[in-house]
């Protein structure tokens, strides 16, 4: 079973991987998805006609066969909305490729927003605090990266690339799921690796 993902950062080439496949684990612990290299790119080029479109169809074409195609973006975009725009870029995944199991995921503002939302499972990893204080809102902060940063030591600053997945591979899910976005993320993956391992190849819902 094999999973493509579309994503837009460098540290989500890694990070994305290793989400689903703790994900899985929570399924079963033997269950192993192999996680295809992701295709990186940029939101503000996938948002434009015809990219998601071309996108999916690359993603599907490396899938051959069975498997499900993830598409994971920061929705900070001026005006983006991940209950508003999510479901226009699945209808056009689906458009181009209605014969693959597709999600659409966009965290609000950013991916590391859920990392903030479970910060109390963080302290005292990768250079940042032993005791910071989950903020009220941690979809709200503009510049999560920068919010991570300032709760690092001194002279340390958040690494996208190093920092990214390895705090993916250990930040607590289940208190990052008190995000709406990050909620949402958890269910749509493992839905489609439910329904990937059990089932007959059917869509996602938005």
């Amino acid at each position: 079973m094999r999973i493509a993902a579309i994503v837009e950062g460098h540290g989500e080439i890694e990070a994305v991987p290793i989400l689903v496949r703790r994900i899985a684990q929570e399924i079963d612990a033997g269950f192993v998805p192999h996680v295809l290299p992701p295709l990186r790119v940029p939101a503000s080029r996938l948002i434009k006609a015809g990219e998601v479109e071309r996108s999916v169809e690359l993603a599907a074409r490396k899938l051959r066969g069975r498997g499900g195609i993830l598409v994971i973006l920061d929705c900070d975009w001026n005006g983006c909305c991940p209950a508003r725009e999510g479901p226009i870029l699945l209808e056009r995944a689906r458009r181009a490729r209605g014969d693959t199991l597709i999600s659409v995921i966009l965290a609000k503002r950013e991916f590391e927003a859920w990392f903030i939302a479970a910060v109390g499972s963080l302290c005292g990893k990768r250079n940042l605090a032993t005791r910071i204080t989950t903020p009220p809102d941690p979809e709200g902060i503009r510049d999560a990266k920068g919010w991570l940063s300032a709760h690092m030591s001194s002279g340390e600053s958040y690494s996208e690339t190093d920092d990214q997945p390895a705090l993916a591979a250990v930040f607590d899910m289940a208190t990052a799921r008190n995000s709406d976005s990050f909620d949402k993320c958890y269910r749509e993956i493992r839905k489609m690796l439910e329904s990937l391992r059990t089932g007959p190849t059917s869509q996602c819902a938005a």
